[in-house]
């Protein structure tokens, strides 16, 4: 295998993984912030107001993007081992 064959498949993967988890990441960002404004207007520093909303919200994201996510990674491993072949 080149090395631009090796590089051109670890872009892949990266741009992959970031695609299936950027928006879990995203969703739990945004209620973050949203809590951290929250606690900073009323000032309640609460440590529990802080997690415990980012943890539902990851747990409702892998429920309802968890099978996209799934098939997504099962695409490009199928794709990556279709190739495996052709590297010889």
């Amino acid at each position: 295998m080149s090395q631009g064959r090796a590089i051109d498949m670890l872009n892949r993967m990266l741009w992959e993984a970031m695609i299936v988890a950027g928006p879990l990441l995203a969703a739990v960002l945004i209620v973050g912030l949203l809590i951290s404004v929250l606690q900073a207007t009323t000032q309640l520093q609460e440590m529990t107001l802080s997690y415990v909303p980012k943890m539902l919200v990851t747990v409702l994201m892998l429920i309802f993007l968890g099978p996209w996510m799934i098939g997504r990674m099962m695409q490009f491993a199928i794709t990556m081992i279709r190739i495996i072949p052709s590297l010889g």
